[in-house]
Order: structure tokens, then sequence, then C-alpha cells
């Protein structure tokens, strides 16, 4: 009964990080990546999004789509998509990711690229 009490105060401790959105940062294990050459190609209106190691997963409860309009959820606050940050291209993950910037201490978006919501 005690390690059934430890093993669910564990997963109850590591839900929070595994319930946001992922965060990749390029430390070169991307490098041999056939998909990098594609990540870099991808830009909307606002420029180059850059590449997957710039880019946020981001989880289906975090976005919304509303007749080809987008928002998504970021660090606390529902963000509308620019209609120029879509990206509108084939999506080859199939997973929904933002490149986001910050204006005024808030999360904006540079590109979206919406995901199969399955």
């Amino acid at each position: 009964m005690r390690l059934a009490r430890l093993c669910a105060a564990a997963l109850l401790g590591l839900t929070p990080l595994l319930a946001t959105s992922a965060l990749a940062r390029d430390d070169g294990r991307y490098a041999n990546s056939p998909l990098k050459p594609w990540f870099e190609s991808l830009h909307s209106e606002y420029g180059q999004c850059c590449s997957d190691a710039d880019g946020y997963v981001v989880a289906d409860v975090d976005w919304e789509s509303d007749k080809g309009h987008y928002r998504v959820h970021l660090d606390d606050e529902w963000v509308v998509v620019p209609d120029g940050a879509v990206i509108t291209g084939p999506n080859r993950i199939g997973r929904t990711m933002v490149w986001k910037h910050y204006i005024d201490g808030h999360p904006r978006v540079r590109c979206f690229m919406p995901g199969s919501m399955t």
C-alpha cells in the first residue's frame, strides 16, 4: 500500500511537467533529421518560423479552430492567431506547433501550424 501511495505521489508530481507544451532546444540532436530542412523552410507573413528547435508543440486542448480562425493557449493566455501566421502547407509531423515571440510581456504568434486534433 505504501509503495502504491509513493508511485501515485510521483505521478501526480510529474503531471504538470507532462501537461505543459513541450519546448525543444537545438542541442545538435536534430542535425541529421530528415525533417530539418523542411522545418527551416517554414515561414508565414511574419517571417521565417525558424526550425523545430524554436517551436513549441501544442496539446490539442490548448488550441481551437472556429471557421478557419485559430486561438492558442500560451503562457496562461488565450492568444488569437493572426491569419498571416497560419502555415497553410501540409503538416508533415501531424502535431500542432507554434512559434512565438513577446510584445510588452505578452505572447504573440509568429507562425502557427495546426495539427490533426486526434
